[in-house]
């Protein structure tokens, strides 16, 4: 088993040096960061965090090639890994749609976005010179990195569609798919799987964490806050896919995205968040976590991935995870 922890990157850069320490004496074998707009630099954190810890495998989840060009991806993969002595693992995708529309992005073709971003980045690290042609990329000779990089800094995809899914299995190292509710697993894996075998690739070389979200705390009000919060601010983001497997449309989150952006009105919108909502992820103790983890791991989940909001206090919530959580399944394993 395999176990790793998320963060938003809206928390001040010291607060993960110390969430990092906290989740590598836990025993988390992973620490990942977001990249979402207008908060704060998931590398710059990721910077940081390298520097303050051992062993814990660092990671973005995630970058996208449209506000991030993949060859300033390449360069920034290759760095992060060097100053981490090898612990950095990137992850990527094609980002959210309505995010990327307040700049005005549109996303054209997000699969073979992400596919060639996947290509260039490989390429580089490789050693080629102008590492991919196509349609909406055309490199010269002198595209190349000026440094000798890790031959292979494993790439991660971010999916939550059937077609990005299919790619992990494809060419990813590993995948970082959005189980919202948790049980979307037996949805998620045939669709990887299915990319797997059309590759020729063994699936169980691909690490696919299991990314839930989980708010830990003995207070269950104090949980289901901090939970509606995240659900407050990213859900009018989520996809068709994720919303039908909680019996919920975009519509549900019109009154919600209304008071967050029109409003900018935390409480009225965490107000409007329904006990339907919450089931995106897991609240309450530990004891509550472990019903719903084991019936991942009967699905043959063996990565198991802890995001945000994690709880009122995360801190916390890594400890009581690292103390009751890690050590219940590493036996079961």
């Amino acid at each position: 088993m395999k176990f790793s922890v998320r963060f938003n990157n809206d928390l001040p850069v010291k607060d993960y040096i110390v969430l990092a320490q906290a989740a590598e004496r836990a025993g988390f074998d992973q620490f990942w960061v977001s990249d979402d707009l207008f908060l704060r630099s998931a590398t710059v954190i990721l910077a940081a965090v390298a520097q303050a810890t051992q062993r814990i495998e660092i990671g973005t989840c995630i970058l996208n090639p449209y506000t991030l060009h993949p060859a300033q991806m390449a360069m920034e993969a290759a760095t992060l890994d060097e100053l981490s002595g090898g612990r950095f693992n990137l992850g990527l995708s094609s980002g959210s749609g309505d995010f990327l529309k307040w700049l005005g992005i549109v996303q054209a073709k997000p699969r073979t976005a992400v596919i060639e971003t996947v290509a260039v980045i490989n390429g580089l690290l490789a050693g080629e010179r102008a590492a991919i042609n196509s349609d909406s990329l055309r490199w010269t000779d002198e595209a190349y990195l000026r440094f000798q990089p890790r031959l292979r800094v494993p790439i991660y995809l971010g999916a939550v569609s059937p077609r990005m899914l299919r790619a992990i299995g494809e060419i990813a190292d590993g995948g970082l798919p959005l189980l919202f509710p948790p049980e979307h697993y037996a949805h998620v894996m045939p669709h990887i799987r299915a990319g797997a075998e059309s590759a020729g690739r063994d699936i169980n070389r691909i690490d696919i964490a299991a990314c839930i979200w989980c708010s830990v705390s003995e207070d269950r009000a104090a949980a289901e806050d901090a939970l509606r919060e995240k659900i407050a601010y990213y859900g009018h983001a989520m996809s068709p896919t994720i919303l039908d497997q909680l019996g919920l449309t975009r519509a549900d989150f019109t009154e919600i995205e209304q008071a967050m952006m029109a409003e900018n009105n935390l409480e009225k919108a965490k107000a409007q968040v329904t006990d339907a909502m919450l089931r995106i992820g897991v609240v309450g103790t530990a004891a509550d976590l472990v019903p719903r983890l084991e019936a991942l791991v009967e699905m043959g989940a063996r990565h198991l991935s802890f995001g945000p909001p994690l709880g009122p206090d995360p801190l916390e919530a890594i400890e009581v995870i690292g103390r009751d959580v890690l050590p219940y399944f590493r036996e079961a394993a």
